[in-house]
């Protein structure tokens, strides 16, 4: 998070973000930095583990069909991101599949890490409720230890519509593979010599 602007005299703002917050889930620590120690919120997080990827498909799928709405096959409740799982639908996701996120408040100047294939949502305050701006630097990557779960997500992918701005390999793991067993056969061949020993 790299800025964060908070408008002069509009001290209802601190009353309004105080409630995102703590709607949020967030912790007790994390209140007190921004009521105590007077840090800068950009936006409000909500992380939840790889594994609870289907749980979490299947229930905004169920909440979808019971609002009325339809389920395209070539769409993806979570790859869409046409949701907002506020207060209820967290609890309700918990109390019904067992789901269970972490609420990050992300401050100024604070870095958020998100594991390969982790569901997550960002409640960025200049988005919702215009309530600060703020702008946040992002990169996606791919470490040696999530290869195997970015090319499962480069698979779901596939399935979306040509339209969907998901559809595309963005983290191009194809070519990182490529490139990585290149370069280590490379080193082999170069150090052949001093193996065979």
């Amino acid at each position: 998070m790299v800025y964060v602007g908070i408008p002069k005299g509009q001290a209802d703002q601190e009353e309004e973000v105080l409630k995102t917050i703590q709607d949020g889930d967030s912790d007790e620590l994390t209140i007190k930095r921004f009521t105590e120690s007077r840090e800068k919120p950009g936006a409000l997080w909500h992380i939840y583990a790889a594994k609870d990827t289907e749980k979490i498909r299947e229930f905004l799928k169920k909440v979808a069909e019971e609002q009325g709405q339809e389920n395209p096959v070539d769409h993806d409740p979570i790859h869409d991101q046409s949701w907002y799982l506020d207060r209820l639908l967290r609890k309700r996701l918990h109390q019904e599949y067992g789901v269970q996120g972490w609420a990050i408040v992300q401050f100024l100047g604070d870095v958020v890490f998100i594991p390969a294939g982790a569901p997550h949502q960002a409640r960025t305050s200049d988005t919702v409720h215009n309530l600060y701006s703020c702008i946040k630097v992002a990169e996606d990557f791919v470490s040696p230890e999530h290869v195997k779960h970015c090319f499962w997500l480069t698979q779901e992918f596939r399935y979306l519509s040509h339209t969907h701005t998901n559809h595309e390999d963005k983290l191009q793991v194809k070519n990182v593979i490529y490139h990585a067993v290149k370069d280590a056969v490379g080193i082999l061949r170069a150090n052949e010599s001093s193996l065979s020993r």
